[in-house]
């Protein structure tokens, strides 16, 4: 007999939203991991429905909410975990292994916003206390400059909500609910990065998070985007993620690309005659360093870790794919691949290195020159002349 639960239709709002219960299982489990997130959307019913569908995918979905859920949602997920659990269906044991990880304190909660045009987002890491009040750590992290900001405020549910919905209503972004695990390694590697001369002016960041949580600040953390596509094999990302908001207004800091335009344009006012082949050859063989060294070392872990942040906004504002190419690009680097024969990775410093020269061709024309070439002073003499006449 099946489970009275298994019975009951599915939320009206995914099934207005695509899905379809009678699809084969692992297309419906796709389809709810692509809803997963978008506005909306309650998980609650995400993953009541991921309970009544019999495949391995659901339940490894399931147990990744787990370690991520608290609370009513939790009770749901465990729910759901429970009817497959009675079908024979168990998910992964990496996902379980994730979901029995000490996720963090009864009550810890957060969220997060996308960048910004100059790398900055809002980080919010809360504790709900005793008698429903909401101590909230506010932060600005920056992808460059570590903590520009942080300070805490206790509130009620309803001031927390009016001030969520007025913060993304005035600034025109979503934030989304993130593993609080995630947040807090955010803003102690993000504490780690700041300047010294500039901590004092983001108050006593460790002070203020021990108002949240009382655990020892996080060195390092296995990012959850790869759980979420523990089941899925992570290939080769289209070049076509470029063209996604993030990636266009995503600029890498100019003293970490200036030094290989600054090659280029040399190679190209070289005075030694050479052929188009040879010029193409050159741009080739800067490329190819700029991107063992920009994507190696340091800057090559930050810019990991910044993609496994965009893959896990992606997936959770509905852009599957994108978070699958985001993810899969993370990977590579988390792994040592080659960026060399990366088609993605070519095409975005190429686009890196393009965004600057460009800028620095506007800068240029809109200066004054104060040096003249041999030939423009020529020119120059030659006006002067003609308007003497």
């Amino acid at each position: 007999m099946a489970h009275p639960k298994e019975t009951e239709a599915p939320d009206s709002t995914l099934v207005a939203r695509g899905f379809d219960p009678s699809a084969a299982p692992e297309d419906a489990a796709r389809k709810l991991g692509e809803l997963r997130g978008q506005a909306g959307i309650d998980d609650a019913a995400i993953a009541r429905a991921l309970g009544a569908i019999a495949h391995g995918d659901a339940a490894a979905m399931l147990a990744t909410m787990e370690a991520g859920a608290t609370g009513a949602l939790r009770r749901e997920v465990r729910r759901a975990l429970f009817r497959l659990h009675q079908r024979g269906i168990e998910p992964p044991a990496k996902a379980e292994e994730n979901a029995r990880e000490p996720a963090r304190a009864a009550g810890l909660t957060a969220m997060l916003s996308p960048a910004d045009r100059e790398g900055v987002r809002i980080v919010w890491l809360s504790h709900t206390q005793m008698g429903g009040r909401i101590k909230r750590l506010f932060a600005l992290e920056s992808r460059d400059e570590g903590l520009l900001a942080a300070e805490t405020a206790e509130l009620t549910r309803r001031e927390f909500r009016s001030e969520l919905e007025q913060l993304e209503q005035n600034a025109g972004i979503k934030m989304i609910d993130a593993d609080p695990r995630l947040a807090d390694f955010i803003l102690c590697d993000a504490y780690r990065r700041t300047p010294d001369a500039r901590r004092g002016k983001v108050g006593n960041f460790l002070a203020l998070r021990a108002e949240i949580t009382g655990a020892s600040p996080p060195t390092e953390f296995k990012h959850p985007i790869y759980d979420e596509f523990a089941a899925e094999k992570l290939q080769e990302p289209s070049p076509d993620l470029i063209k996604e908001r993030e990636f266009i207004e995503w600029r890498l800091p100019e003293a970490v690309i200036k030094p290989y335009v600054d090659e280029i344009n040399r190679s190209e006012e070289s005075v030694i005659v050479v052929s188009a082949i040879q010029k193409r050859e050159r741009v080739n063989e800067i490329l190819e360093r700029a991107l063992t060294t920009i994507l190696g070392g340091e800057s090559g872990a930050r810019i990991r870790r910044t993609l496994e942040d965009l893959a896990y906004y992606m997936l959770r504002t509905g852009r599957r794919q994108q978070a699958r190419w985001t993810a899969a690009a993370a990977a590579t680097l988390r792994d040592g691949g080659d960026v060399k024969r990366s088609t993605f990775f070519q095409a975005w410093i190429r686009t890196q290195l393009g965004a600057l020269f460009a800028e620095e061709q506007e800068r240029a024309a809109e200066e004054p020159r104060l040096i003249m070439t041999p030939a423009e002073a020529m020119r120059a003499q030659q006006q002067q002349r003609m308007r003497r006449r």
